[in-house]
């Protein structure tokens, strides 16, 4: 069953409302400082010739805020450019989550009040993804648990991304009125067939193996066994990449106890592939709609409660970049979040999901036949010169 459960959707809830909750007892106001910063909100070691990461927010599900990017950031440049660093890995504190996304509620929040906090956080966000996409070193992403939004741009740009039985993956953009990013333009795409398209628009959530098996994740790993990974990682001596693809390997052979079944989606693929190749998303609902089936009607659904603005955006951002470099298709993404700080949608989709919580977003365009080619250009147009992202 490709459906999920009540527990997985309460999981999912939780984690989107507490995304931000750093700002939940806190009155707004344009005076407040938005990237306050906590000493320990990430951990940086250096451990003989390796980089360990922590991300320590665990009670708010490792979520990343702008004072993370800020510390993250320069230490992976530290660490590159060490001669005698051979690896680096970055974990999340607790047993929960990875990173369950960016601190989206501090920059609407900040947004609304025009701080700089929702240009600098996207801004050095991406530039953090783009640092972690082009590491010269190998970089092992510990992704157990929830890993969605930002949490996905910290791993899925590395070198080695390594999931367990508790991770859950998913872009949920379209649900709050954003669109994939953290360089979601360029993996998506290159999942295969139109699987990514098919993750973007509807936000469905991949579990344990079916992380590995969609190209998310290069590893699978039980997480009873991640302690003594880690060890072993830490262990190796001129560690290359080939040989910590060996041990990881390894271990992923050793996680016998988790069941290996099918893809989860694996009856559906034919469906995906073909009824969401579409260059329109209305294009992709009229297939949906001519095919008839329950699982065609429950994706229609779901692409139902989606703000129709960002569906329209999130397609032509995977369309494009499909023959993007992942700095060209950063670029392009910082223009598309700076638009969406401009917008309604944005704004609409974290009061209905994270502050109100009524779950009933009330979208401007309202249906797809609202959201004007020229609205959809605007959102890709340049910014001004000195706004833009530069690589």
């Amino acid at each position: 069953d490709v459906e999920s459960t009540p527990d997985t959707d309460m999981l999912i809830r939780r984690s989107l409302q507490r995304l931000s909750v750093v700002f939940q007892h806190v009155k707004m106001t344009s005076s407040y400082n938005f990237s306050t910063s906590a000493p320990d909100d990430v951990i940086l070691e250096t451990i003989d010739t390796k980089g360990v990461i922590t991300l320590n927010r665990p009670k708010v599900l490792n979520s990343l805020n702008l004072s993370m990017i800020r510390k993250i950031h320069p230490q992976l440049t530290a660490w590159e450019n060490e001669p005698l660093t051979t690896m680096v890995i970055i974990k999340g504190a607790g047993d929960k989550a990875f990173c369950a996304g960016g601190d989206i509620r501090a920059v609407t929040e900040a947004g609304k009040v025009g701080d700089r906090l929702s240009q600098d956080f996207f801004k050095e966000e991406y530039m953090l993804n783009n640092k972690i996409g082009t590491y010269e070193i190998p970089y092992v992403a510990l992704i157990d648990g929830i890993t969605m939004g930002g949490g996905v741009g910290l791993s899925v740009h590395g070198m080695f991304r390594v999931a367990t039985e508790r991770t859950l993956f998913a872009m949920p953009e379209t649900a709050i009125g954003l669109f994939p990013d953290v360089g979601g333009g360029y993996f998506l795409p290159r999942l295969g067939g139109k699987l990514g398209v098919y993750l973007a628009l509807s936000g469905f959530r991949l579990k344990g193996r079916d992380v590995l098996k969609a190209g998310v994740a290069t590893h699978f790993v039980q997480s009873d066994k991640l302690a003594d990974l880690e060890k072993s990682l830490l262990a190796m001596e001129n560690a290359r990449a080939h040989d910590i693809g060996e041990v990881l390997y390894k271990y992923q052979s050793m996680s016998t106890d988790i069941p290996d079944t099918d893809f989860v989606l694996e009856p559906h693929i034919e469906e995906i592939d073909r009824l969401f190749n579409g260059d329109t998303v209305e294009e992709i609902v009229h297939n949906l709609k001519m095919e008839g089936s329950e699982w065609a009607k429950k994706q229609l659904d779901t692409l139902s409660k989606m703000s129709p603005t960002s569906m329209k955006i999130t397609l032509r951002q995977i369309l494009e970049a499909e023959t993007m470099t992942l700095q060209d298709v950063l670029v392009m993404e910082y223009r598309l979040s700076q638009h969406c700080v401009e917008d309604h949608d944005f704004y609409e989709g974290v009061r209905a999901l994270l502050v109100d919580k009524d779950q009933s977003p009330k979208w401007n365009p309202a249906t797809l036949e609202k959201v004007t080619p020229q609205k959809v250009d605007w959102y890709f147009s340049p910014l001004p010169e000195e706004r833009e992202l530069k690589l």
